[in-house]
């Protein structure tokens, strides 16, 4: 079993908050618009961090974490991207892998909208986690965590920071 902290949005900012519920994690995931290499290093030195680059980062986060990440998490194949839309509004460039190979959880970010739904026609789980960082319209900072148990996600919870 693994537990999952999920946050995206950060645009540089990390803060003890952010950071508590880190340290309670088994591994981290960040879907993008990281900012700063600082937030990433300071997460990574907690636990295991997988991450993916925004639209809002440059090329030297681009260099270190790519555009998608695809990859196993106990027995749930996981794809996370910044900008990927979500269920009936796919992004155009996930919009045709996603219906060929969808994934059993899709992540995104970007919107700074926390959204959790299911995509029936493709039996998988979209995730939002939101904003962690201080810079956009969202009125609340949140993030998600939960648990991966084999072929089971289990305890989803929503962080509200502040």
């Amino acid at each position: 079993m693994k537990k999952i902290l999920l946050l995206s949005d950060t645009h540089s900012h990390i803060d003890d908050r952010i950071l508590h519920y880190a340290e309670r994690a088994d591994e981290i995931w960040h879907a993008g618009d990281i900012g700063t290499l600082d937030v990433t290093d300071r997460l990574s030195a907690v636990k295991p961090l997988k991450a993916v680059y925004g639209n809002i980062d440059d090329a030297t986060i681009r260099k270190e974490f790519p555009l998608n990440k695809r990859f196993r998490c106990e027995e749930i194949d996981i794809w996370i991207t910044h900008i990927g839309g979500y269920p009936g509004r796919y992004s155009p460039a996930v919009k045709e892998e996603i219906r060929n190979n969808p994934p059993k959880i899709f992540i995104s970010g970007h919107s700074h909208i926390l959204k959790v739904m299911n995509d029936k026609s493709l039996n998988l789980l979209h995730m939002n986690p939101g904003a962690a960082g201080k810079q956009g319209f969202h009125k609340k900072r949140t993030m998600l965590r939960f648990k991966i148990d084999g072929k089971e996600i289990k305890d989803l919870e929503v962080i509200e920071l502040e």
